[in-house]
C-alpha cells in the first residue's frame, strides 16, 4: 500500500501522527493516565456490586488484542480506533459504526474530568478555608479547570503530553495511597454490612449497571490505546507492539497498585453503604482528605487528543486546510470553549437534581 507525499504530510501535521519517537515508557504515563484517573473513587462502590479481579483481567486482555491488531496488516498501522473499524466493517460501515460511539466516550470522559476537577477544586477549597471564606460556586472551580485546559491544548500531539501524563500518573498513585490510608485510619464502621445491598429489584438492576459504570470509566483506556501506539516507532523488524506492549504491563501494574487497595479497604471500611465517590465518606484527617482532593484535579488531555486528532484530520482532508498552529489554535479553543458549556450545564443539572 503506497502513500502519496499528500497523504504523508497530512500525517505529519495530524495529532496522533505527527510524532512517532515515543518511547515505551511514554505508552505507561499515557495508559496510567487513561485509566487510573478519578474513576478509582468509584471502585469501593463497584467494589460492592461487582467483582474487580474479573474486570482487571479481562480488560487487560482485550488491550493485549489491540496491541498486536496495530500492525495486522502487513506495512499499515491502524493509527485510529476508527481504521480499525473501517478494515474491519468496511470503510463507511465501519467508520459509522466506530467513530461516533468512540468520539461519545472521548468527549463524555472530558466533561466528567472537567467536572470531577472542579468538584476537587471546591472542596480544597472548603477544607483549605475551614468553612471561614466565601462560598464560590462551583461553576467557578470548572472554569479554573478548563482555562488550564485552554492552555494544555495547544500542545501538538500526543507525545507532547507525555510529562502531562507522567504528572497525572503520579498524582493517581498519591491520591490513591491517601484515600486507602485514610480509610485504613477511620477503621470499620459501626454495623457494617458486606453482602448485596438490599432492596427493589429495580434498585438492584440500577445499582448493578451503575457498578458497570464506574468500571468502564475506571478501565476506559481502550479508547486511545491504538493512538498511543501510533507514537511509536515501528520497523519489521522491531515492531511497536513490542514496546507498547511493555508500557502496558508497566500500566497494568501500576494501575493494580492503585486499584486494588482503594476498592478492597474501601469496601472492608464502609460496606454496602460506600459512596459512589470515596472522598466523600472520608472526612478525617483533614491535611490529608485536602491534599487527595488536590491530586484528584486531573488532567484528561490523553481524552482530548484523539478529538482533537477528527477535527484536524476532517479540515485537512476535506477542506484541504494545512495543519499546524493557526488550525490548533482555532479548533481546540472551540472544542474546549463547547466542552466546558456542556460541563456547566450538566453540573448545573446535578446540583439541581
Amino acid at each position: 500500500m503506497t502513500i502519496t507525499e499528500r497523504e504523508r504530510a497530512v500525517d505529519e501535521g495530524l495529532t496522533v501522527t505527527s510524532s512517532r519517537n515515543a518511547k515505551w515508557w511514554y505508552s505507561t504515563f499515557h495508559n496510567v493516565t487513561a485509566m487510573a484517573g478519578a474513576g478509582v473513587l468509584g471502585l469501593p462502590y463497584a467494589m460492592s456490586q461487582l467483582v474487580l479481579v474479573i474486570s482487571w483481567v479481562t480488560t487487560l486482555y482485550t488491550l493485549w488484542q489491540m496491541v498486536e491488531m496495530h500492525e495486522l496488516v502487513p506495512g499499515k498501522r491502524f493509527d485510529r480506533y476508527h481504521e480499525l473499524g473501517q478494515y474491519a466493517f468496511g470503510q463507511k460501515l465501519g467508520l459509522y459504526i466506530v467513530l461516533p460511539q468512540q468520539l461519545v466516550v472521548e468527549v463524555g470522559v472530558n466533561v466528567v474530568y472537567m467536572i470531577t476537577g472542579g468538584k476537587s477544586l471546591k472542596k480544597f477549597h472548603e477544607v483549605a478555608c475551614n468553612d471561614n471564606c466565601k462560598d464560590i460556586k462551583l461553576s467557578y472551580f470548572i472554569m479554573i479547570f478548563a482555562s488550564v485546559n485552554f492552555v494544555l491544548s495547544h500542545l501538538p500531539s500526543i507525545s507532547s503530553i507525555s510529562g502531562i501524563s507522567l504528572a497525572a500518573a503520579v498524582m493517581s498513585l498519591s491520591y490513591s495511597i491517601i484515600v486507602w490510608s485514610a480509610s485504613v485510619a477511620k477503621g470499620v464502621q459501626p454495623n457494617v454490612e458486606y453482602g448485596y445491598k438490599s432492596g427493589t429489584t429495580a434498585n438492584k438492576v440500577f445499582n448493578f449497571f451503575s457498578a458497570l459504570g464506574d468500571m468502564a470509566f475506571a478501565y476506559a483506556g481502550h479508547n486511545v490505546v491504538l493512538e498511543i501506539q501510533a507514537t511509536i516507532p515501528s520497523t519489521p523488524e522491531q515492531p511497536s507492539k513490542g514496546p507498547m506492549w511493555r508500557g502496558v504491563i508497566v500500566a497494568y501494574i501500576v494501575v493494580a497498585v492503585c486499584y486494588f487497595p482503594v476498592a478492597i479497604i474501601g469496601f472492608w471500611v464502609f460496606g454496602n453503604e460506600v459512596s459512589d465517590n470515596i472522598l466523600i465518606d472520608l472526612e478525617k484527617p483533614t491535611w490529608l482528605i485536602t491534599m487527595a482532593n488536590l491530586f484528584s484535579f486531573m488532567l484528561s488531555e490523553i481524552y482530548a487528543m484523539p478529538v482533537f486528532d477528527v477535527i484536524e484530520t476532517v479540515l485537512v482532508r476535506n477542506l484541504n486546510l494545512t495543519p499546524g498552529f493557526k488550525l490548533r489554535f482555532v479548533t481546540r479553543n472551540l472544542y474546549v470553549a463547547r466542552d466546558d458549556k456542556r460541563k456547566n450545564i450538566m453540573s448545573a443539572y446535578s446540583l439541581s437534581s
